[in-house]
């Protein structure tokens, strides 16, 4: 598989503006991935940046369970509570955890009014591919 980066213009963000995927096989498109156990108990009330390593760890699971990893992750799609704060506390965590895979996935990073529960500050949707 190509991924070439489309790039017409940057942002301090550090996504790409857009990925071309050239010779793929499987695409993979992962739900909303929050700060929950593998039984379903939400984890980290009130710490975005706990609750948003754990959602990417939900993320990692998932890829794993197709055989791909975070390496693979070609958008990701990003909802919180509270965007100030996700920019503050959680951000340049996630980008340097999806930088060691030199992988920067355009998408979506958008405030909500709240998510499936209300303990529940961040959500992560990922696409991937190989």
């Amino acid at each position: 598989m190509r991924r070439t980066s489309v790039n017409p213009w940057t942002y301090p963000e550090g996504m790409d503006q857009g990925v071309l995927i050239e010779g793929h096989r499987r695409l993979l498109f992962v739900s909303g991935q929050c700060s929950v156990s593998a039984t379903g108990e939400s984890l980290h009330p009130g710490d975005m940046s706990a609750q948003t390593a754990t959602a990417l760890d939900n993320v990692a699971t998932v890829l794993r369970g197709a055989g791909m990893s975070l390496a693979d992750v070609v958008r990701m799609n990003t909802y919180v509570t509270d965007i100030d704060a996700f920019f503050a506390e959680a951000g340049e965590m996630m980008a340097q955890r999806l930088g060691v895979f030199d992988v920067r996935p355009p998408g979506v990073c958008a405030e909500v009014t709240r998510l499936g529960r209300p303990e529940l500050l961040v959500e992560l949707e990922a696409f991937a591919a190989s």
